[in-house]
């Protein structure tokens, strides 16, 4: 049976096409794949699929990844590799899958940007109290205040504030709900926003966060609200919905040191998710470290 490199991808792709019915994007990204696949066989003087071993691909991704190729492109990669070999194994051309079992290197988890403290006080501080303002100063507070997502924002209703005792009942991922705590900014913008919300309502409307027209607030038109309000309090960087998340969680886990505590507020459901929370502030705490440790202070001239 002819075991040709080409030739087999070729009857891949037409595979791909007829029987799986593949989009034309979906099989050009195979392509694209298994061509570096052939290319390292060739450089390798590999002239038949069954030739390819673990070795191969193991070597194959790691000359990738010293290349620039990222993590996610690589298991890409692998996995399309996987897929053409279950293809081959059903034609009998190849007894073995030589890319189960190998992964991608772990791409290095990025860390959310934050505001600092005096930053998140600051992008609240503006001037006015016409409707909107009032709405987008209530809006920012809260959602920093109390660590809530941007379609957590939105989705709130009336009855879901509780001002006389400070809280807020937020329904998260997966339909749960919590009940966080709002600080003494956030209740006295809200208290400020509701009497202007109440003469913009539309009828029905149960939305606590409402547009001019009365209607509940959508995803868009928060995040386009707080970059023109970022840029208006002299920002020079974009700020989104979710950084007054991150920085809530970051300035709390700084303040308390309560993983924990952090995780429920947040309404994490695992806490490793949490955890990077402590990568994101291990600067704050060596700095805090060199300042305070004898043995870390530089002694003075």
């Amino acid at each position: 049976m002819d075991t040709g490199l080409s030739q087999w991808t070729e009857r891949f792709f037409t595979y791909l096409a007829d029987e799986r019915r593949l989009a034309a994007l979906t099989i050009a990204s195979y392509r694209r794949d298994l061509d570096k696949v052939i290319a390292h066989c060739a450089a390798h003087h590999i002239d038949a699929w069954p030739q390819l071993d673990a070795h191969h691909v193991r070597a194959l991704v790691a000359n990738l990844h010293r290349r620039g190729q990222d993590s996610r492109t690589l298991q890409r990669m692998l996995s399309a590799l996987r897929t053409f070999f279950r293809y081959l194994i059903r034609e009998q051309c190849a007894g073995h899958n030589p890319a189960l079992g190998i992964r991608a290197p772990k791409a290095p988890r990025r860390l959310p940007k934050t505001l600092d403290v005096e930053q998140a006080g600051r992008l609240a501080e503006f001037n006015g109290d016409d409707p909107l303002t009032c709405r987008d100063r209530a809006l920012i507070e809260l959602v920093y205040s109390s660590g809530l997502r941007l379609a957590e924002a939105v989705g709130l209703n009336l009855h879901d504030v509780n001002l006389s005792d400070a809280t807020l009942r937020v329904t998260g991922k997966g339909g749960k709900s919590r009940i966080v705590p709002v600080g003494r900014h956030a209740v006295t913008a809200v208290r400020a926003w509701l009497p202007q919300r109440n003469a913009l309502i539309a009828a029905g409307e149960t939305a606590l966060f409402v547009s001019n027209r009365g209607r509940r607030l959508t995803p868009r038109a928060v995040q386009l609200r707080l970059r023109q309000r970022a840029s208006l309090q002299g920002f020079d960087f974009p700020i989104h919905p979710h950084m007054l998340r991150h920085s809530f969680a970051s300035h709390l886990l700084q303040s308390s040191g309560n993983l924990r505590a952090v995780q429920e507020l947040l309404g994490h459901s695992n806490i490793t998710t949490t955890q990077i929370y402590t990568h994101l502030d291990f600067q704050h705490l060596a700095k805090v470290y060199d300042q305070s440790h004898p043995r870390a202070r530089k002694k003075r001239s």
